[in-house]
This record gives C-alpha cells, structure tokens and sequence, in this order.
C-alpha cells in the first residue's frame, strides 16, 4: 500500500492532485528528495439490472469516449460505499439495496491512491441521472459475456478490472463464480 511517511511536507495543491515531498536516506548513508501524489479514491460500480451489467459509454472533453463501469471520484469526508452508491445515482439513476465490495486497487507505488470496486445486485431506476459540465454519460446494458468481451475492448477504461478479468479467463471456475456473485 501506497501511503506517505510521517516527514513528507505537501509543496503542491491541485484540484485533484497533491504533491508531497521528502528526505530519504539510501541505503550507502545519502540522502535524496523522493516524491509522492496523493488523490481521491475512485469509486467503481459493476451494477447488475435484470440480469445485465449496466456500463458507461462517456465522452470527457479532455478523454475523448471511452466505456467504463458505472462511477467516479470520492469527496471529501465520504465513506466509499456511500460514495458508490451517489456516483451510481448521479449517472445512471440507479440504486441498490444489494451492495459488496468486490475489490480494491492501488495501483501506483507513486500516487497514493485508491480504487473501490462494489458489485450493485437488483438495481432499479428511479430518477434521471445528473451528469457533471464535463461528461457524456450513455448507459449501456450486456449480458455478462458481452461484459467480459467489452471489458477487454480497447475502449474500456479500468486497467485493474481488465488485470482481473484476465486473470479469471485463465481460470474458467473462477469465472463462473464470478458470474454468480453479480448475477446471484
């Protein structure tokens, strides 16, 4: 786990990015400023509707379009789970009573970081989704074959699900039961 140590000092503050920096000692007895990012956790939601998998198609102003699951940063003070369950409304309308953390992910040793992926069970729509200035949000819905094969698309965002998907074709009774714990 990525994390900063006790002596780090912030010399930068982003909108979404932090900078930290600190002395390290080497192991020949020198020293060196090593340097660390910090951001909000991403919250991620695989949300099962009537038996499919409801994703993103997005277009970013920045990003261009590209397919994702459902979700998006953390605010400040939010429990991750309440986090996820705000993110599924505000872009798909979506809620659950049903809700497992599936797994997370800190994926750069150099950017403390945090990714929370739930798994949303029995999802109904009750509301419009409320999009931010700076997205395009299609909901899209696939059987979980077509959500395996759209996961490994070059237009899927989420390299940490893509890594664990991959993992689980190479084990088909991992697959399987991953099938079941999103479709019951």
């Amino acid at each position: 786990m990525s994390s900063l140590p006790p002596q780090a000092k912030k010399v930068f503050s982003g909108v979404i990015f932090d900078v930290y920096q600190w002395e390290q000692e080497m192991f020949d007895g020198s020293t060196a400023t090593f340097e660390r990012l910090t951001r909000p956790a991403t919250l991620q939601v695989i949300a099962e509707v009537d038996g499919k998998i409801a994703m993103s198609d997005e277009e970013q102003p920045a990003k261009g379009r590209f397919l994702s699951l459902l979700g998006g940063r953390q605010e400040p003070n939010e429990d991750p789970l309440e986090g996820a369950k705000r993110e599924l409304l505000e872009e798909s309308g979506l809620v659950s009573d049903e809700w497992e953390l599936w797994q997370t992910a800190e994926p750069y040793n150099k950017v403390v970081w945090t990714i929370y992926i739930y798994i949303a069970r029995n999802c109904k729509k009750v509301e419009h989704p409320k999009h931010d200035a700076g997205e395009k949000i299609t909901v899209k819905t696939y059987n979980f074959d077509e959500f395996i094969e759209t996961t490994l698309s070059k237009e899927f965002c989420g390299h940490e699900v893509v890594e664990q998907i991959l993992r689980m074709k190479l084990d088909p009774p991992k697959l399987e039961a991953f099938r079941k714990k999103i479709l019951g």
